[in-house]
This record gives structure tokens, C-alpha cells and sequence, in this order.
């Protein structure tokens, strides 16, 4: 429990119950007071509080989220790879957060009537998921009609559902996949190359 005192001025606080109003019935007239109304200042003085150490509360749990690290298909001018880092709650729709969070997502083909807006016919949200492919769902059958000769990793945002409400983890996701204009070296890629 901690310990506060206050202390007041003896005329902090005045009579605001004021009855002696001159009331004026003729149109156009303010009303006007016969009693003016003072407010006093107050005075506040600590004394003491409780150190934290020895305080009872507890540090709120932070919500389940998941963390995206969202990697643009052009380079930077020092030859490193533009990383947007973003954060969202699981069971949306990875094309949701995209947009939501302003991250380009259609490139060239984002004026109206270039993709289908999320149904999932067009393809141009492709993305290709480097990490925490086990946070997303299952290829859906538009995704397996579409992306058939597309390596298995790349995934359509608008049918790719990230997790689930109380889900937590990080995804990588490279935008636009086919318009990239560098490699990315796989785990197993790079353990076949150091065997041999």
C-alpha cells in the first residue's frame, strides 16, 4: 500500500452552490451573476511511495503475435536486401497484412483490374516464404492449380492463412519471387556443396 499525503489549503475549495442569479426573461440578454465564483489553487506534497522492488504487480503478458521480416525484390544501392520487419496476430490472411501494413505487395501490377483483389485467379500476390513455412496452412487447391510448376516454397498471399489467433513465430517472406533480383542459399544447398 503506498503512502501519499496530501494537504489542502484551509480555502481550497469555495461554494459553488451559488442560488442569487439575476434572471432576465427579455430576449437576446445574457444571464448575468450577482456572485462571483473563485477557484483556489491546491497543494500536493508526497511524502512517500512504495520502491518497485517490493510492489506486488506483475508485467501484462504480451498478446501471441507473429513476426514477418519482408524481403523487397530489389536490392539497396550497397548491394544488401531491403528488410521490412512487421508484426500481426496470427489467423489473417497473409495478404491482409501486407496491405495493412503497407508492404508492396502486387509491384507492377497493382493498379485496378491487374489482379483479382484476393480470389485467388490471378497470382500476381505470389510470394515465396524462406522461413516458418509450419506457422501457414496448407496449399490450398487454387494455390496447387496456379503454382504447379512454381518451386514449392512460393505461395499465393491472398489464399495463405499465417497461424492461428494464439499462434507465435516469425515468418521471412520474399516479395515478388519472379522479379527478384537475387538468390537466396538454402540450408540443404549449402550442406550438398560442403560434402562434395
Amino acid at each position: 500500500m503506498s503512502l501519499l499525503q496530501l494537504q489542502l489549503s484551509s480555502h481550497a475549495f469555495t461554494s459553488l452552490s451559488s442560488h442569487n442569479f439575476n434572471y432576465i426573461t427579455k430576449p437576446n440578454r445574457a444571464l448575468y451573476s450577482s456572485k462571483t465564483l473563485n477557484f483556489a489553487t491546491i497543494k500536493v506534497r508526497a511524502v512517500g511511495t512504495i520502491p518497485e522492488t517490493d510492489s506486488d504487480t506483475t508485467e501484462p503478458e504480451e498478446p501471441p503475435y507473429v513476426g514477418f521480416a519482408f524481403i523487397s525484390s530489389v536490392l539497396l544501392p550497397d548491394g544488401t536486401p531491403d528488410i521490412h520487419y512487421r508484426s500481426s496476430s496470427g489467423g489473417q490472411k497473409l495478404r491482409n497484412v501486407m496491405l495493412d501494413t503497407n508492404i508492396d505487395l502486387y509491384g507492377p501490377y497493382s493498379r485496378a483490374l491487374l489482379n483479382c483483389g484476393g480470389g485467388g485467379t490471378c497470382a500476381t500476390c505470389m510470394v515465396e516464404v524462406l522461413e516458418g513455412t509450419e506457422l501457414l496452412n496448407p496449399r490450398t487447391d487454387k494455390e496447387k492449380e496456379k503454382l504447379k510448376r512454381k518451386p514449392k516454397n512460393w505461395r499465393l498471399a491472398c489464399q495463405t492463412i499465417v497461424g492461428k489467433p494464439d499462434s507465435r513465430g516469425a515468418v521471412v517472406i520474399q516479395q515478388l519471387p519472379e522479379w527478384k533480383g537475387h538468390e537466396w542459399k538454402y540450408g540443404k544447398d549449402e550442406e550438398s556443396e560442403s560434402s562434395s
